[in-house]
């Protein structure tokens, strides 16, 4: 019978493979997080070194800091790796401060909810 090493097992870890790799990670909320994995466990928690959440809304994004985070690895949904060096998204996407991410964000709640209010107003006009 042979005993595997702790070697064999670190080999085994799927996320071994992405260690010290700047990752793009999506969480169950919908929050797109990027930074550096530093550390992780069977459970899949992780540590991101100089991570940043990513905010999209249309074509403006905002990468809001957040240092070294600590991700529980039940909100994980996909991890991906990114190229160090390369910058991630199409060019017609336009930088923008917090501020102006967060007002375009107030904008499109507004207009999601005066949607949703419409079609209820909508609902009795059954058209089937």
């Amino acid at each position: 019978m042979s005993w595997a090493g702790p070697e064999d097992v670190y080999l085994s870890t799927s996320l071994a493979s992405y260690l010290d790799k700047k990752l793009l990670v999506l969480l169950r909320d919908g929050r797109k997080l990027l930074g550096i994995l530093r550390s992780f466990d069977q459970f899949a928690n992780a540590v991101l070194e100089g991570a940043c959440e990513r905010v999209i809304v249309g074509d403006l994004y905002c990468d809001i800091p957040l240092g070294l985070y600590v991700i529980r690895g039940e909100n994980v949904v996909l991890i991906g790796e990114l190229e160090m060096d390369k910058d991630e998204l199409p060019p017609h996407m336009t930088r923008v401060s917090t501020e102006e991410i967060k007002r375009a964000q107030k904008a499109e709640r507004e207009a999601s909810e005066l949607k949703g209010t419409m079609i209820k107003r909508m609902d009795f006009l059954d058209m089937d």
